[in-house]
């Protein structure tokens, strides 16, 4: 039994498949209907509006029903894509057994129930009516169930029968009302009529066909056969009993023995001659219908089995029990199958050994080779995992063929076949068997090697089946051997390892992590592996250096290197499948879809756009796949640019995924091909640095009332990176920052504009901005009149007396004097000014001449890929070696320079650095503008007078060789941007959005506790260089410091390892994951001295600091997750330790108290302190099966082995056995170790799974009582409980 699915719910007493869609609804005991995905293990939906227990469930074939019946007399009709019932047919008068839609429901829209009444009743739900009631059986009707194909009804009764009914009367009737719909109105004049008599005495429309006597008791159930004249039936009498079906008779022809209870169920097997039964003995059991003898039985202790279902059309079944159910397989459906020379595939049929020569027609030709015996009473039976699993063809031997055909039947066995390659079916050599553990692998031309079972030794052989060596494996616990990719090599799977061993020499020649290894898959050249596992594949290099690893969320099935002879694709991509989908990944780890399956296929082999696979029945199939996006990822991973070019304008490649994975790989430009929305198209513009695209898809943003003003002002940052202020002229006047737009006018030289600014700002009515304006231009007039006009009448009397204007001087003092000024202190400071002015040589403030006044500036090298150009992208030499810009100046032609040569990527790398700087441009303030550009004009100016033109260093006036300085940013500015962990946003002193992300993320609400760590993340960040001052602590003075300079504060980084991040840079903290693992530790040490509160403190000071750790790699993450768990645990086990000091005097509550103690998840040495303490407390309250489950668990820890727990040990011994002797608990005891709960962490008792509870966002405590929603959590004491959020971030 392959066990695919299992629940845990109360008994089970309803099961059926959903026909299409991985569905199994299950009916339970306790009135609940429960809509389950076996493939992924999630309840999908509930029911709940029986009263009672629901004894019978189905799907319909198409439509979204489900139809229930119950305990309380009713059926219903569930549509569950609306989630409701949408009708209840009232009529049985006792409990309904089992419900059943017709086959064919679209033309006999039918409902088949049986009930305690002793009645089976057919219903149409079209109209919901009743349309016959079937009479005959003189006791309860356990089931009844239609024919797959024929008008048949079988039903079973407690009355020891089994009646087959005949419903063609009713066929007919009901297909002669739909052609009569004339008489529709008369026939319906008289229904009320036929459903009373129906009621009454039942209907000739059904009759009774055959009635089946022979079981001793009663029969709980009757089943056909999908298409044999066959009947099965199940009986209290212990026995399965087969019927065979005539025209005229039906006989009994076999009876199987075997169960030792009442049977509950029984079926045939969709494919297979197979019966499955089930009974209250607790086993299922496997029959053989031919040999009509029991093959298979399976054994569940603890549970009764009441129901089983089989899926229509997979190889699935299900069964219901006591407490829950299964899903499973009686044996794996995959066909076992091996690459043999050039195109030829050898795989496993049945009974048959063929071959598959793809290359010998259209879809290839099956060749049979040879007839494989099965020894042992097992394997005569099909269906029940006696087929071959593993098939290994020699490809070390080129004259003949060699395959090991190897099976699990008596635990593992092999068979060594031989043949010829010229008649493959010719002369056939077989009979070489023995026993092997796994897989058999060849390890040359002449010898193959096996896994021992007993003693788990690799064993070589050669070809006579003579053991010829026996190796001691690297590791003990080898569970399988695989292929090594060359001669002499074994790759061996030991737990989730895989180690690569050569045999010769004993060596490990590689060793990579792999967990659940299914199958291993080499690469055609063998320069990789890539390694299935259950849930992901991980791929290698010969060596076994892992190159990637990816994970999927359902069961990998098969896997297939691409064999294409061009392309570039060989040995390059790997496709596996899964359930329903063709997948492909690249050794650079680079995923995706393909296309779906309606089936599962398991693929063998992959050439350009065919995917040759096999099906469940060993059938060859060639799937059409598309491979365009995997080869265009490829190659731009291969850097193959002219091929990545070609797909692009040749092939359809499309998507958000393709762009985003264009621009994450740095291709932007690429992606802009693909892209024809404004918004997307004008983000990859400004990431390419491409002004003329952003700029179309900014005006046709504007058009569709976007927000423009964003829009414009990215823009224009991006315009002013490169130096091409005609744009951002342009970007500042559709948005109207004229303070930006004035400045902008004055470092580029234009008077004229900016005179123009200078009106507007007049007429806007800003003096903030004409005199900024006027300050500008320098005109000192202006600026006069601007201060009188504000009423600054001082500082316009200073302005004009500084400047030389005595008529407007004069005229100010007037005013002043006027208005009571206080002249002589002013005048005084004007004369003190001017004199400091005539010592110093000062200079009045005049804006600084320009250097440049063509129309634009001489703009910045965009960096270019190779992929820019569509033209030049297949002439393109990624490694031509770049040019000096001063030379390209001197010796060559203006011509060669402009004709779009691109620089290569390496020496583009520069320029890339400095776009990164400025990608988020600062649009607030002038502050740092006027500091940086004044600096900028000054050092311009000092340039243009030192320098002359013929000096040497005329090269920097070169149009050519000018570049735009970086602007900075401040390091806090980036440490809010580049991250969203709430210590980099304190360390920056963004308390604000640092406590705002604590909310959002884990429902943070008391902040005070949070108060010292959030200080000391803020002030480990800085530092303060001092600066020049005076030191008299020695005897003489000396200076310390920088000299002329005051203290500076400068950032600590965390990610400057390998030089300066630039503004990609985060914070250091001051703590760290190993500050955490010592504050663990010290937890641990307490509690185990008994300092319980010590404990408890030191664990809640790591729930304080855990959201104010950050950490760099993925094993910190997991680790401070895992503290966060450990915390929560041991704080939890406190409390409820403390609590059962409270409750010592109430013998019931200290139990259960005591028995929740041990059910948090502490260490092995704490746990055996709680166990031992609850194993006293319930022995001594004399609730002794709690004393026994205690003492049997503390028994099974790995530490009691310990001889200093030797006393321990033998205590926990007597109260096992008194306990067990006793087995009786005086109190009745809210706890139940049987199933799973997790522990209400405020009234401190279980929540069984399934209930409804709420949990904290930050340390995932659980509570039962939902009043606790939007209170703070007592465990950490400063989360929200109850609100869905993020979570956690670490990193």
């Amino acid at each position: 039994m392959l066990t695919k699915f299992e629940s845990k719910s109360a008994r089970v007493k309803g099961l059926a498949f959903h026909p299409v869609r991985p569905w199994v609804c299950a009916s339970l005991h306790n009135g609940v209907i429960q809509l389950w995905d076996y493939r992924v293990g999630t309840v999908i939906d509930r029911f709940e509006e029986h009263d009672g227990p629901v004894r019978g469930v189905d799907f319909h074939v198409s439509e979204p029903f489900i139809v229930s019946g119950g305990d309380d007399y009713k059926i219903k009709v569930w549509d569950y894509k609306l989630r409701r019932c949408l009708f209840t047919l009232l009529g049985h008068l006792d409990y309904i057994r089992t419900v059943q839609f017709h086959p064919n429901p679209a033309q006999f829209p039918w409902i088949l129930s049986a009930s305690d009444d002793q009645t089976l009743r057919l219903w149409d739900f079209h109209k919901r009516s009743c349309l016959s009631v079937l009479t005959g059986h003189n006791h309860y009707v356990m089931c009844a169930s239609f024919h797959p194909s024929e008008d048949l009804i079988v039903s079973a009764s407690l009355d020891q029968t089994v009646r087959v009914w005949d419903t063609t009367g009713l066929r007919k009737k009901q297909m002669g009302e739909s052609m009569m719909d004339p008489m529709a109105a008369r026939a319906a004049t008289s229904s009320t009529a036929i459903n009373v008599q129906a009621e009454l005495f039942g209907t000739n429309d059904v009759v009774v066909k055959y009635v089946l006597e022979g079981h001793d008791r009663g029969v709980n159930w009757a089943c056909f056969h999908p298409t044999l004249p066959l009947l099965a039936s199940a009986a209290d009498d212990r026995q399965v009993k087969l019927w065979r079906m005539s025209e005229t008779k039906a006989w009994e022809v076999d009876t199987l023995r075997g169960h030792a209870n009442n049977v509950s169920s029984c079926l045939f097997h969709p494919k297979h001659d197979l019966v499955i039964s089930n009974s209250e003995d607790r086993s299922i059991r496997v029959w053989d219908v031919s040999k009509r003898v029991g093959v298979q039985t399976f054994r569940r202790e603890g549970d009764r089995f009441w129901i089983l279902a089989a899926h229509k059309s997979q190889n699935l079944l299900a069964a219901g029990h006591d407490s829950g159910m299964i899903v499973f397989k009686l044996e794996r459906e995959r066909p076992a199958s091996a690459h043999g020379p050039n195109n030829q595939l050898y795989y496993v049929r049945g009974r048959e050994l063929f071959l598959h020569d793809y290359g010998r027609a259209q879809g290839g030709v099956d060749v049979p080779i040879a007839s494989l015996r099965r020894v042992g009473q097992q394997a005569q039976t099909d269906g029940i995992g006696s087929a071959p699993r593993y098939l290994t063809y020699n490809q070390h031997n080129p004259s003949e063929g060699n395959i090991l055909v190897c099976s699990e039947i008596d635990g593992g066995s092999y068979e060594l076949i031989t043949f010829s390659l010229n008649n493959a079916s010719g002369s056939v050599t077989d009979g070489k068997r023995g026993s092997c553990m796994g897989p058999a692998v060849f390890l040359g031309r002449n010898r193959f090697a096996v896994l021992d079972r007993h003693q788990r030794q690799i064993t070589v052989k050669n070809l006579q089946n003579e053991t010829t060596k026996r190796v001691q494996p690297p590791v003990a616990n080898v569970e399988a051997l695989f292929e090594g990719g060359a001669s002499g090599r074994l790759l061996l799977k030991a737990e989730d390892r895989a180690i690569l061993f050569e045999v010769q020499s004993r060596r490990v020649l590689g060793e990579i992590t792999a967990p659940k290894i299914k199958n291993i898959i080499w690469s055609p050249d063998g320069s990789k592996v890539a390694i299935l596992c259950k849930y992901g594949v991980v791929i290698a290099d010969r060596q076994l250096e892992q190159l990637c690893s990816i994970a999927d969320n359902v069961r990998i099935k098969s896997g297939a290197w691409d064999v294409s002879p061009t392309g570039g694709t060989a040995s390059e991509l790997f496709l596996y499948t899964t359930l329903n989908h063709v997948k492909y990944c690249l050794p650079s780890g680079d995923t995706g879809t393909i296309r779906t399956l309606d089936t599962p296929l398991y693929a063998i082999r992959a050439v350009k756009d065919q995917l040759f696979c096999l099906d469940r029945e060993a059938r060859a199939r060639v799937l059409s796949i598309d491979t365009t996006e995997a080869r265009f990822k490829l190659a731009l991973a291969n850097k193959k640019y002219g091929q990545v070019m070609h797909m692009v304008k040749n092939s359809r490649l499309c998507g958000r995924a393709i762009v985003a994975y264009l621009q994450s790989k740095g291709f932007p430009e690429v992606a802009l091909h693909f892209v024809k929305e404004p918004k997307t198209r004008f983000r990859l513009a400004l990431a390419c640095g491409d002004i003329e695209a952003a700029m179309e898809a900014a005006f046709a943003l504007e058009q569709q009332s976007e927000s423009g003003r964003e829009i414009w002002g990215q823009l224009g940052s991006e315009a002013l990176r490169q130096g091409n202020h005609q744009v951002v002229e342009m970007s500042y006047q559709r948005t109207k920052d004229f303070d930006r737009l004035s400045f902008l006018y004055s470092i580029t030289g234009d008077t004229e504009k900016l005179r123009k600014m200078l009106k507007i700002s007049n007429m806007r009515g800003d003096i903030m901005g004409r005199y900024h304006n006027a300050l500008l231009l320098g005109d000192a007039a202006e600026r006069v009149s601007v201060l009188e006009a504000s009423g600054n009448l001082p500082l316009a009397y200073m302005c004009a007396r500084l400047h030389g204007l005595a008529e407007d001087a004069e005229r100010l003092k007037i005013a002043i004097e006027t208005n009571d000024g206080d002249m002589e202190g002013l005048i005084a400071k004007v004369e003190a000014c001017e004199a400091a002015n005539d010592k110093s040589a000062a200079r009045l403030l005049q804006p600084p001449t320009p250097i440049f006044r063509a129309e634009n500036w001489p703009t910045l090298e965009v960096p270019k890929s190779a992929l820019a150009d569509l033209t030049a992208a297949a002439m393109e030499d990624p490694e031509e070696e770049y040019t000096d810009t001063a030379q390209v100046a001197q010796g060559a032609s203006g011509g060669e320079w402009d004709d779009g040569m691109d620089v290569g990527f390496e020496d583009a790398a520069p320029a890339a650095n400095l776009a990164a700087d400025d990608d988020d441009f600062d649009f607030g303030g002038g502050d740092d503008w006027d500091d940086d550009l004044g600096d900028l004009g000054d050092d311009f100016g000092d340039a243009a007078e030192v320098a002359p033109p013929s000096d040497d260093m005329g090269v920097i006036s070169d149009d050519t060789g000018f570049q735009m300085p970086a602007s900075g940013r401040p390091p806090a500015s980036c440490w809010v941007a580049n991250s969203s962990h709430a210590s980099d946003h304190v360390a920056a002193g963004g308390m604000a959005s640092a406590l705002q992300l604590l909310n959002r993320q884990i429902a943070a609400s008391d902040f005070s506790v949070l108060q010292e760590t959030m200080m000391g993340c803020y002030l480990g960040s800085m530092m303060s260089v001092p600066g020049r001052f005076r030191s008299r602590s020695m005897e003489d003075t000396m200076n310390v410091g920088i000299p002329g300079s005051g203290s500076m504060a400068m950032p600590l980084l965390r990610n400057d390892g390998g030089g300066h991040p630039g503004p990609d840079s985060l914070p250091r903290t001051y703590l760290n994951p190993q500050d955490l693992i010592a504050a663990v530790r010290s937890g641990y040490k307490f509690f185990q001295g008994g300092k319980f509160n010590d404990s408890k403190n030191a664990f809640i000071d790591v729930l304080y600091k855990i959201p104010m750790v950050a950490s760099s790699t993925a094993q910190e993450q997991n680790e401070m997750k895992e503290m966060l768990n450990i915390a929560r645990e041991y704080i939890t086990a406190i409390r409820i330790k403390g609590a059962m000091a409270e409750a010592g005097q109430d013998p019931v509550r200290a139990t259960e108290l005591a028995a929740y103690f041990t059910h948090c998840n502490l260490q092995p040495v704490h746990l055996l302190l709680t166990l031992r303490t609850a194993m006293g407390t319930a022995f001594k309250h004399k609730n002794f099966i709690a004393a026994a489950s205690f003492a049997r668990r503390l028994l099974e820890l790995p530490d009691m082995s310990n001889e200093r727990n030797a006393d321990l040990r033998v205590k926990a011994t007597k109260v096992r056995q008194k306990s067990e002797q006793m087995a009786r608990n005086e109190h009745q005891l809210n706890y139940d170790d049987t199933k799973t709960f997790s522990i209400d962490c405020r009234d401190f008792v279980p929540i069984y799974q399934g209930q409804p509870s709420v949990s904290c966002s930050y340390c995932g405590s659980s509570y039962s009582d939902e009043s606790m929603a939007n209170q703070v959590c007592p465990t950490c004491s400063f989360c929200i409980v109850g609100i869905n959020t993020l979570g956690l971030v670490t990193g």
